[in-house]
């Protein structure tokens, strides 16, 4: 059997792939584009109904997934894929990752409840999942915070849902809890925490707005050293007695050794 090779046939194979591609490359850029601009739309017509942020984010962020997910299927109809044999394969793909990792499914299904329920908004600084930090979105299977040391941290809404959440935002004000120790006399004018082999630990809990927390904190420990160096507070030492003689815990050291 012989093929008759052409090179007019290559150049007119090589011109139909080429439109090809660049007809699903301006389909990708004209949908990304066409994305965006509803996810705008969408976004300004939520802020008109004034909507919580974190509700609108987790909108967004289902739309974004639904949309991109339509292109792609646009996409593949483009090169001839059938629409039907892509879904039926999805699905099949769908169950497989479903059963290798469900947590997919309690993540999605915690992000609901997590937006029902509000225990947190967009912007709380809470600890959450065992991570602590300011939220930033809450999205289909994760939460997005922002941790005091600037690290984007992204925990899952399941881990979250069925942990305990502390929400440091969700009261108006908020206790600054610090110790001081001294080592000596006058007693303190605040209440002793506990006693230690340098001296009193002593407990200083003034109280201020949440968002002025870690300012009050800092400042109050930085008024502490202040008022206790010019009250000539001496530092705290530690205090160790050594019982027997020199010779004695040398000999029990070598035979100990022996």
């Amino acid at each position: 059997m012989s093929y008759n090779f052409s090179p007019q046939i290559a150049i007119d194979t090589l011109t139909r792939v080429g439109l090809k591609m660049l007809g699903a490359v301006a389909l990708l850029i004209i949908g990304r584009m066409l994305i965006k601009l509803a996810l705008a739309l969408t976004a300004k017509a939520l802020n008109r109904q004034h909507l919580d942020a974190t509700i609108l984010r987790y909108i967004n962020s289902a739309l974004s997934v639904t949309l991109n997910i339509i292109l792609v299927v646009a996409l593949l109809g483009f090169f001839g894929v059938e629409t039907t044999t892509f879904a039926a394969l999805l699905a099949g793909v769908g169950i497989a990752i479903g059963a290798t990792w469900s947590g997919l499914l309690a993540n999605f299904a915690a992000g609901i409840f997590l937006v029902l329920l509000r225990p947190f908004k967009v912007g709380d600084f809470v600890t959450a999942g065992g991570v602590t930090g300011t939220i930033d979105s809450i999205g289909l299977f994760g939460t997005s915070m922002n941790t005091p040391d600037n690290v984007r941290t992204i925990v899952g809404n399941n881990k979250i849902l069925s942990d305990n959440i502390h929400n440091f935002s969700m009261n108006a004000f908020r206790r600054v809890d610090l110790v001081a120790q001294i080592a000596r006399e006058p007693a303190p004018d605040v209440e002793i925490l506990q006693f230690t082999s340098a001296g009193q630990l002593l407990t200083v809990r003034p109280y201020c707005n949440n968002e002025h927390y870690w300012q009050v904190y800092f400042d109050t420990n930085r008024l502490i050293r202040e008022s206790f160096t010019e009250a000539e507070f001496p530092v705290p030492e530690q205090h160790y007695a050594v019982r027997g003689g020199v010779e004695q815990i040398a000999r029990s050291v070598i035979s100990s050794a022996a």
